[in-house]
């Protein structure tokens, strides 16, 4: 085989090289299991799908057949496509063309770097752990889901190898990548081999860990003697495009075929006019337009927008719909008014009292110890106080609660974990604990500037929607612990900055909807019959979880359905609205 075949993909020549294979006039490379054989028409099963490699199939036709074939819940890709429109012709009801370049890395001239990332290890995935964190980094990430298992049963294999980064400090697995060997695989005359599935958790992995999974794969494959390792890339993921240029990949044109699917629907529903809608309308416009809900962007700036179908019309700001009516609005937009609703309903509440009588919350403060101090009206955390021991700061936070409300409220610290429930048509969709923002010490940086670089991977992981707020109630919570924001905090040391948990002032989300106890699903749903509200976010503080034990906060009547993934609160907010687009396959429970 010559250089410029190694170095760059020619489908004639590769096609050519087949044939002679075949016939025998060249010696047959060696297949994973040793046999002297070419497979044909071979797909490989990577865990979230089939990778079908298009060098080895003899017809468009047969492409197009395997592609339609795809298992509901998978993601097949064929790739190196010789003739991708002939393939696209024989189905282009349900087959589209990948808009996703490829990108190869000369392994011949590759040279390795030795520069290590400080804090990260990089090594193969060996523990079943290992398996289940990957499958978490893909979810979080959005990308289709693996089962632990498949990872474990293939973490000696020779034709897939899966390396994992884990922070040295933590022992938490921050990232991820495939490797897949084209000559183990199905015997690749060209010696290729490709990566797959690179992905790093924004909130906790540290910079450079996706440059050094890339390294230590490309380092891997170099030693294996392979000719080149090549990679997909959406066209407009700028900054991993950027990346994979400044390592020494370049463009080739090579392309890939997908089916039409609820994982791939964004790469071919097409993009709305107006790109500036926040992730809170965006995910609920995306599910429209799947259905074939025809989508009016009224304002994108607050997220308004009109959605129609079959001569019905109804108006959002983000999951706030014409459903939702201006009583339950009222008796949400007020926290008092809500506490009653809900407490002659049989919920459990705190004892609460107003600003005004001191009496009242300082029976409250004496009872309870602690006091949480918020406006009567306001959303998203801002002007609440957690944690008050003190009448001084009790007077603060009020008068800073003012500043967002005329109306504040003294309410009794229930102790335990925030808790966010949505409910979708009077039926709990989604469960979430939220944690209140942390940063994690390395012994040389400020607190003020490890709030900062936490609060900037809040950002990039929420898409702007979350930080942590420099106020005086996030310096209040690091005074009571005994340091300042020019305080150095020691390597390793956690320390909670807020004690509000609100995704917005940078709390973090975490789905338990598989394991919350039934009762406090059964409150939530009472809560919004209470309050009369089809769509609701219900907030609890609980012991845990699986127990029953709760205290209602507040209700939301127009909850982030963006902060609950995988549940598919999309799905049941567009259910609500329009019955009528929910496929018989689809349909749920209840």
């Amino acid at each position: 085989m010559s250089s410029q075949h190694v170095k760059r993909h020619d489908p004639q020549a590769y096609a050519h090289r087949l044939k002679r294979l075949r016939n025998n006039s060249l010696k047959p490379p060696i297949g994973p299991k040793g046999e002297a054989a070419l497979p044909r028409n071979f797909a490989l099963d990577v865990g979230w799908g089939r990778l079908l490699f298009g060098q080895t199939f003899d017809n468009a036709e047969e492409i197009a057949r395997m592609l339609r074939a795809e298992t509901p819940g998978a993601r097949d890709i064929a790739f190196y496509i010789r003739d991708p429109h002939v393939a696209l012709a024989k189905a282009p009801q349900e087959l589209f063309l990948d808009p996703s370049h490829t990108y190869r890395l000369d392994l011949s001239t590759y040279r390795a770097e030795h520069k290590p990332v400080e804090g990260v290890i990089i090594r193969r995935l060996c523990t079943q752990a290992d398996a289940e964190a990957v499958n978490r980094i893909y979810l979080k990430r959005g990308m289709a889901p693996v089962a632990p298992e498949f990872f474990w049963k293939r973490r000696d294999s020779r034709v897939m190898t899966f390396f994992v980064a884990e922070d040295e400090a933590t022992g938490e697995i921050v990232g991820t990548v495939t490797g897949i060997d084209h000559e183990r695989a199905f015997g690749d005359p060209e010696r290729g081999a490709s990566l797959w599935c690179l992905a790093v958790d924004q909130e906790i992995g540290r910079t450079g860990t996706g440059t050094a999974l890339v390294r230590r794969l490309a380092e891997l494959f170099q030693a294996r003697g392979a000719a080149y390792l090549d990679l997909s890339v959406l066209h407009d993921n700028d900054q991993a495009i950027g990346l994979y240029e400044k390592l020494g990949f370049r463009r080739i044109s090579v392309f890939a075929l997908k089916k039409k699917n609820p994982i791939n629907e964004k790469l071919f529903i097409g993009e709305l006019p107006d790109e500036h809608l926040n992730p809170y309308a965006r995910i609920i416009v995306d599910e429209a337009r799947r259905r074939g809900v025809s989508v009016d962007i009224l304002d994108a700036e607050g997220g308004f927008f009109r959605l129609s179908h079959g001569g019905r019309h109804i108006s959002c700001r983000e999951s706030l719909s014409e459903l939702t009516s201006a009583v339950a609005m009222s008796i949400c937009d007020d926290k008092s008014v809500t506490r009653r609703f809900v407490e002659k309903a049989g919920l459990t509440v705190p004892e609460q009292a107003e600003s005004g009588d001191e009496a009242g919350w300082k029976a409250i403060l004496e009872k309870a110890g602690a006091v949480v101090v918020k406006p009567a009206r306001g959303e998203q955390g801002r002007g609440i106080a957690v944690g008050l021991r003190n009448e001084v700061e009790i007077r603060r936070a009020i008068a800073t609660a003012r500043e967002i409300c005329d109306r504040v409220l003294v309410e009794e610290l229930v102790r335990g974990h925030d808790m966010r429930l949505v409910v979708i048509d009077y039926k709990v969709v989604a469960v979430a604990m939220r944690k209140p923002p942390k940063i994690v010490g390395d012994g040389k940086s400020t607190i003020a500037h490890l709030i900062e670089m936490q609060s900037k991977r809040r950002r990039a992981a929420t898409g702007g929607e979350s930080e942590i707020p420099m106020d005086g109630e996030t310096r209040r919570c690091v005074a009571e612990q005994g340091f300042g924001f020019d305080s150095i905090l020691a390597e390793g040391r956690e320390l909670e900055v807020r004690h509000t948990a609100n995704l917005h002032t940078g709390g973090t989300i975490h789905d338990v909807t598989e394991k919350t106890h039934a009762d406090l699903i059964a409150a939530a749903e009472q809560a919004a019959r209470a309050i009369d509200i089809p769509v609701t976010g219900i907030d609890f503080v609980v012991e845990a979880p699986d127990r029953p034990h709760y205290a209602f906060i507040e209700a939301n009547e127009r909850p982030g359905l963006a902060n609950h993934e995988p549940q598919p609160t999309a799905e049941r907010f567009i259910d609500l609205l329009f019955p009528l687009t929910v496929a018989p396959s689809h349909q749920h429970p209840g």
